[in-house]
């Protein structure tokens, strides 16, 4: 049986980024990075889903120095684990600077 083929398109051009929330923390931080990759952060945020998301993207804004309209929750609104796209940013400098504030 021949292997079918298909074509794969680009969409918007960036990275993605695994993310485990843990809300009500005493500040903000990167906590560490799991063994799957995902990467732990604490939050000082403390209300509703909509409120811990907005903090997040504040939060990540500000470690990756681009502007929170560069940042986007694609899945996991509601929940702790979340899946992060961040536009017009390769994955290498994502890492780095996810690294330097461990």
């Amino acid at each position: 049986m021949p292997k079918k083929k298909y074509t794969l398109h680009d969409g918007k051009s960036g990275a993605a980024l695994a993310v485990r929330v843990t809300p009500r923390a005493s500040n903000n931080q990167i906590a560490e990075i799991l063994n799957n990759g995902t990467v732990r952060i604490r939050l000082s945020a403390s209300g509703d889903d909509q409120e811990i998301n907005q903090a997040l993207i504040q939060y990540l804004g500000n470690v990756l120095k681009i502007p929170t309209s560069r940042i986007e929750i694609v899945a996991g609104v509601t929940g702790h684990d979340k899946l992060i796209t961040i536009l017009e940013m390769d994955v290498e400098s994502v890492h780095q600077r996810i690294l330097e504030q461990l």
